[in-house]
């Protein structure tokens, strides 16, 4: 049975579907099978960041409506698969239909990383529906985590488990400045234990654009690959943050 991860960050603009984008890549890198679900409808945005938006044809709204086998919807991304959300919402989306849907897949993947949308509203409550446990991704500044805060509560009262942080885009001298939290006050403030920290890595924006993945030996595809190795179980320190 694959591991379904709900991928949330409460606000949006915390790097969360590029975190998604990165983190399959890493864990589909490793050699597991990995499924990523775009969760976020009419807003979808997987798609742009992997550069197959031409190359879509289904989206997981055409499974749950019958008008497509489930086998056929993913799209393959190298050795990643993507189902992409509908461009419209429809009442036949509900938490039994997205627990229906993940359902097909739970035999034939090891990972299913669902990408909720920003808040915790409709969207964010029908991603989480399909999964077993959380990750939250944060920024260190007071507005994200108050927002990732929100989302740790609501996840934990849909009985996920465990709820755990991603902080995101760190650099190390704002914070040193008292410009930003520090790793600590984010973590307090958000009440999700840490599984990992991405540094601030401005070609993770430009390679999202350009729908290219981002580079193993960058910094960012470093930090997701350290997350993937924990996710697996592996034992990572957390890198020193002096070098971040």
């Amino acid at each position: 049975m694959a591991q379904k991860t709900v991928i949330a960050s409460g606000k949006g603009g915390a790097g969360k579907s590029s975190l998604v984008a990165g983190l399959g890549g890493a864990l589909a890198d490793m050699g597991k099978r990995v499924l990523l679900i775009d969760g976020d409808i009419g807003l979808r945005s997987l798609d742009l960041i992997l550069g197959c938006a031409e190359n879509t044809v289904y989206n997981w709204a055409d499974v749950i409506l019958g008008r497509c086998a489930p086998e056929k919807a993913p799209l393959p991304i190298g050795n990643l698969f993507l189902l992409t959300a509908p461009l419209r919402d429809a009442p036949a989306f509900t938490p039994d239909a997205m627990r229906a849907l993940v359902a097909h897949y739970d035999a034939f993947f090891d990972h299913i990383l669902i990408d909720a949308p920003a808040g915790v509203e409709r969207g964010f409550q029908l991603a989480a529906s399909a999964a077993q446990n959380a990750i939250v991704v944060s920024t260190p500044d007071a507005v994200c985590v108050r927002s990732a805060a929100a989302a740790v509560d609501e996840l934990y009262a849909m009985e996920l488990s465990p709820v755990l942080l991603v902080i995101n885009r760190f650099k190390a001298q704002p914070v040193a400045k008292r410009k930003l939290l520090n790793i600590d006050q984010v973590i307090d403030s958000a009440g999700a234990r840490l599984i990992g920290i991405v540094p601030d890595d401005p070609d993770v924006t430009y390679r999202a654009a350009m729908g290219k993945p981002v580079l193993p030996e960058s910094p960012a595809g470093m930090a997701y690959l350290r997350i993937a190795k924990r996710i697996e179980g592996e034992k990572i320190p957390l890198k020193h943050l002096d070098k971040m």
